[in-house]
């Protein structure tokens, strides 16, 4: 999933896995990366397998902006899933050095997987610290006997600081909190848990370190309760 962060001046800080670009209003880009492994909030998309990913953004002068990307998935050998293709669209600006972004996220999987879900999100950023949450909205997905996927039944919480240690090498170190029954439904993980990560980016490459505070979590071969080490190159270009 593209997390999207709010910097100055109507610039938007685009992140596609690990990767950040930052585009000026008016742009239309493109960006593809191939990665070691797809990490989504600490856990993994793909069974720990290399992913390659792409999207397309736009970035309205007004700070209006909307996007599109796409992942291989795989969560058990020979399942439904086979992509992730996400749509999103929504408002960036700045009050008194303090940067806002709040939008729309649908996450659009195979047809056969009947899993598609969707959220609304919110930031807020004051020099390079940032905290934020992902509220969900709805799914189409059946839901399990006494639990109702309700508005705003799963949150999860951010906060994110980054800042440069030399010349173009960034340190970016991230926590957050993802609750909820529609978590719990969709990730396979028996409670509310936290994720935590730091990440060394230059040139395009990224080395992330990502673990939880999962005693256990999914099914053999998920391994969501150990630390895991990925590394990625993304490449970004004007349309």
């Amino acid at each position: 999933m593209k997390k999207t962060i709010v910097s100055l001046s109507v610039l938007a800080t685009l992140t596609l896995g690990t990767s950040s670009t930052v585009l000026a209003a008016g742009d239309l880009t493109a960006n593809a990366t191939v990665t070691s492994n797809y990490l989504w909030r600490g856990l993994t998309q793909n069974l720990n397998e290399a992913a390659v990913q792409g999207g397309i953004d736009y970035v309205d002068e007004s700070g209006f902006y909307i996007g599109t990307w796409a992942s291989n998935v795989e969560y058990a050998p020979g399942d439904d899933f086979s992509y992730e293709h996400d749509v999103y669209f929504g408002y960036s600006g700045e009050v008194n050095s303090i940067s806002y972004d709040v939008g729309y996220l649908y996450y659009n999987y195979d047809s056969a997987a009947d899993i598609d879900f969707s959220e609304i999100y919110g930031s807020l950023s004051y020099g390079n610290f940032s905290i934020g949450a992902n509220i969900f909205v709805h799914t189409q997905a059946d839901e399990p006997e006494g639990i109702d996927f309700d508005f705003g039944d799963t949150i999860y919480y951010t906060a994110d600081y980054a800042f440069e240690v030399r010349k173009d090498l960034e340190l970016a170190l991230h926590i957050g909190y993802h609750d909820g029954d529609f978590n719990e439904f969709f990730n396979g993980v028996p409670e509310g848990y936290i994720d935590y990560s730091a990440s060394l980016s230059k040139d395009g490459f990224t080395f992330l370190v990502s673990s939880t505070d999962l005693d256990d979590a999914g099914s053999d071969g998920l391994d969501n309760d150990s630390v895991k080490f990925v590394v990625s190159y993304s490449v970004d270009f004007s349309l």
